[in-house]
């Protein structure tokens, strides 16, 4: 079996803006009822509904190897990344986890909490 990544949508339009533009994933077709990606091989549909009701924890994460450069980018193309209260964050808004991983997230267009991971080098 091979996974399939969801998620859900009011604003298809706005969806696949982020997704495609923003972060860069192959956009694969519209259906009716889904807009389709594909990521590095694995297929991700956004469900087009009438309403959605975002969680308050990470709906989709993506691993990069340069998360500063990636964010800069992002914060170009007019992204926001979310600062925290409890969170000690950098300038860029980078959460560094006890082993080292860093860590930011952003919102997409209907509020899921999508983050950026970068996991420390282990050589």
């Amino acid at each position: 079996m091979q996974a399939i990544l969801f998620a859900a949508t009011t604003n298809p339009d706005g969806s696949r803006h982020f997704y495609e533009t923003l972060l860069g994933l192959k956009f694969l077709s519209e259906q009716p009822h889904a807009l389709v990606f594909d990521v590095d091989g694995v297929e991700f549909r956004i469900q087009k509904l009438d309403q959605v009701t975002p969680v308050p924890y990470t709906a989709l994460g993506f691993k990069t190897g340069d998360i500063k450069a990636e964010i800069s980018e992002l914060k170009d193309k007019g992204l926001a990344f979310e600062v925290y209260p409890f969170l000690d964050q950098d300038a860029l808004g980078i959460w560094t986890t006890p082993d080292g991983t860093q860590i930011a997230s952003c919102k997409d267009p209907d509020g899921n909490v999508v983050y950026l991971t970068q996991h420390p080098d282990k050589n």
